[in-house]
């Protein structure tokens, strides 16, 4: 980012030169990581003494404002970012940031979410922790909208499971998103209840491979695979008229080796074992889990190589959804929130047009000095009427006495 500047365009602003500060900002907290800090003298010098591409604000500042207005400014932007890096976690590369994100995900596994708001809350942070990996640390960005097209659920639905995390503690808001094209960011966090309990919420056995787990035996205790939920919850097939939110997270619970009963799969899932047995015999219908001998198993079709988890057949899950009668419902979600987008973007501009418009015009500073009493350029005084005044601020004239009485007292 040095050397070819912002390609990705991922800090820019409404202006070049928002843009230019953001840039150089994130520079200088790439050069404040503990242990590797550069010293203001470099930093100096690879921003406005070479010919680098991420340096051409700062040069461009330079040439504008002068050189000692730059160094001060680079200065108190190196010393902002060694203030952020020092107040937040050490991390050294990528690797340590991922590793928190499975920590999360370890976390989400382990917990027994409850009936259909439980599997909406699991389904979203399923979504958040794909955001996460990806953007490399549990912070992460994104919109209400986005985020059900990700989990496949209506916008209210995911505003109500966004409140209940929070309560929670599974997740904090760092700074609301307002504008055009600006998510809400968030950071994820594993509850200190959850932790502490191993993962077991209140009211339920102990997550499997937890001192206290008991009631199924170890060989046929299934685990909710997050990475394999993520695969198929915004699927059509998967819609709250199809086979919904709890047989997404039942098919996660799936292997194709190790058979699973409805008692193990309802304490896996945290649903009722009627419930359980319903969405079971419904998946078993449309072929995507296969029964024996009262076990539950996962089609070898849709079972990854190499331990990948669930791979979905696109072919089958689309015949599914049009004998549900759920096609296309995800498609209409889209676009029904694009329309939703673009009337907001317009709602935008017509506001500013009409701030501009309604914008009264800049009253004329106060002056009480009518012009033409004092000549602009000798400063002689044309008008014997301010004769004794001190009219070197035409807005606030001082009679000449007030300024030399102090002086007159202190001789006598």
């Amino acid at each position: 980012m040095l050397l070819d500047g912002d390609v990705h365009g991922r800090y820019g602003g409404r202006t070049e030169s928002e843009a230019g500060y953001r840039l150089t900002m994130a520079l200088a907290v790439a050069v404040s990581q503990p242990g590797r800090e550069w010293t203001f003298a470099r930093w100096w010098e690879v921003l406005v003494l070479r010919p680098t591409a991420g340096g051409a604000w700062a040069r461009t500042l330079r040439s504008r404002k002068g050189e000692r207005y730059a160094e001060g400014k680079l200065g108190e932007m190196l010393a902002k970012a060694r203030r952020f890096v020092g107040s937040s976690g050490t991390i050294a590369c990528r690797v340590d940031g991922v590793v928190e994100v499975v920590g999360v995900r370890e976390a989400v596994e382990r917990a027994v979410w409850r009936g259909s708001s439980g599997g909406i809350d699991e389904k979203n942070l399923t979504a958040r922790l794909r955001l996460a990996e990806r953007s490399g640390g549990l912070d992460h960005q994104v919109s209400v909208r986005q985020l059900a097209e990700l989990i496949g659920c209506a916008k209210s639905t995911v505003e109500a499971s966004n409140t209940r995390l929070r309560a929670a503690g599974w997740m904090r808001l760092i700074s609301a998103g307002v504008g055009k094209n600006c998510g809400s960011q968030w950071v994820l966090r594993v509850p200190p209840v959850v932790a502490e309990a191993g993962g077991a919420a209140p009211g339920h056995l102990p997550a499997a491979g937890e001192r206290g787990a008991g009631g199924v035996p170890a060989m046929h205790t299934p685990s909710l695979s997050t990475r394999s939920l993520d695969k198929v919850m915004a699927h059509d097939a998967f819609h709250h008229f199809g086979h919904g939110a709890s047989g997404a997270r039942l098919l996660a619970c799936l292997d194709p080796l190790d058979g699973a009963d409805v008692p193990a799969l309802a304490l896996a899932s945290g649903l009722h074992r009627t419930t359980v047995r319903r969405r079971m015999n419904k998946l078993i219908a449309d072929g995507l889990v296969e029964e024996a001998d009262g076990l539950f198993y996962l089609p070898r079709h849709l079972a990854g190589l190499g331990g990948e988890g669930l791979q979905p057949d696109e072919e089958q899950l689309v015949r599914v959804a049009e004998e549900r009668g759920t096609n296309g419902l995800g498609e209409r979600r889209r676009q029904r929130h694009a329309d939703q987008r673009a009337g907001y973007q317009r709602w935008l501009e017509h506001r500013a047009r009409r701030s501009a418009e309604n914008r009264r015009p800049a009253r004329p500073p106060l002056r009480l000095v009518p012009e033409g009493a004092v000549d602009p350029v000798t400063g002689e005084l044309l008008d014997d009427a301010w004769r004794g005044w001190d009219t070197s601020d035409p807005a606030r004239p001082v009679w000449r006495d007030h300024l030399t009485r102090p002086a007159v007292e202190a001789c006598a």
